[in-house]
């Protein structure tokens, strides 16, 4: 009766043991082919994305580099089913001038484009983006008070639009040198313009190779407040922002 027991205990054992490897082969199996989870750390994409979403990113959207796997393993070069992103995209891509770092902004510069920056409006290949004022965005959450930032409309020449944040009037970056993308390269730009260090600094994060994408940002699943911990569950009723679960990014 003993040993019948004791080979019920090991097996039941190795049905755990083999459940918890098959589910942690399919996690990474999603992980590295269809869906990653990133969170945002900053307030660079205000206020499409806010510090504490955290998202879906697609990995299949721009195919696979090998900065779609875990560690980045430099196993090849290049991109296998690669398809280039559309003007307007939210991607998640690694940092040129340092690959262990995720960033996320918005696809603004094909490659071939002339893009640059005049007096704050956004110019591609010598022609302005069609923008237009719309109501101010209030900030509740870096202060203790409400502020107001101006808020714009923009749309691209592809008919993608999206807001941007006008946080000072002619900023540093709100006129530029004329940049032009190289082959195999994106443009990448935040959409709170004025806090948002992208592919107009040169000099941290320049023009991103089509290789360095990691994926296509496509869902807010999870949502809290600025400084509040995602993982304290008892905050969640005053802290989530409930609006913004399953939101599509766009």
């Amino acid at each position: 009766m003993s040993v019948t027991t004791t080979k019920g205990k090991e097996g039941g054992l190795g049905e755990t043991v083999r459940v918890i490897v098959h589910a942690l082969i399919i996690a990474l199996v999603i992980r590295t082919f269809l869906f990653q989870p990133f969170n945002i750390p900053s307030g660079s994409m205000k206020a499409t994305l806010l510090v504490g979403d955290y998202l879906f990113v697609s990995k299949y959207s721009y195919g696979y580099s090998y900065y779609s796997f875990p560690f980045s393993p430099p196993l090849f070069s290049g991109r296998i089913f690669g398809s280039e992103p559309n003007r307007g995209d939210i991607a998640v891509f690694r940092l040129p001038k340092d690959d262990t770092t995720d960033y996320i902004k918005r696809v603004i510069g094909l490659p071939g484009d002339r893009i640059r920056m005049i007096d704050g409006l956004l110019h591609i290949n010598g022609q302005p983006v069609k923008r237009e004022r719309i109501e101010d965005y209030i900030e509740t959450e870096e202060s203790e008070r409400a502020t107001r930032v101006k808020r714009w409309r923009e749309t691209l020449p592809n008919g993608v639009s999206y807001t941007t944040l006008d946080l000072i009037d002619n900023g540093f970056y709100d006129n530029t040198q004329d940049y032009v993308v190289p082959a195999g390269h994106f443009f990448m730009m935040g959409d709170n313009r004025d806090n948002s260090t992208d592919s107009r600094v040169l000099s941290q994060v320049g023009y991103v190779p089509f290789q360095n994408l990691v994926g296509r940002a496509q869902l807010i699943f999870f949502s809290v407040a600025e400084g509040e911990r995602a993982w304290q569950v008892w905050f969640w009723p005053w802290t989530v922002r409930w609006s913004r679960l399953f939101s599509i990014v766009r």
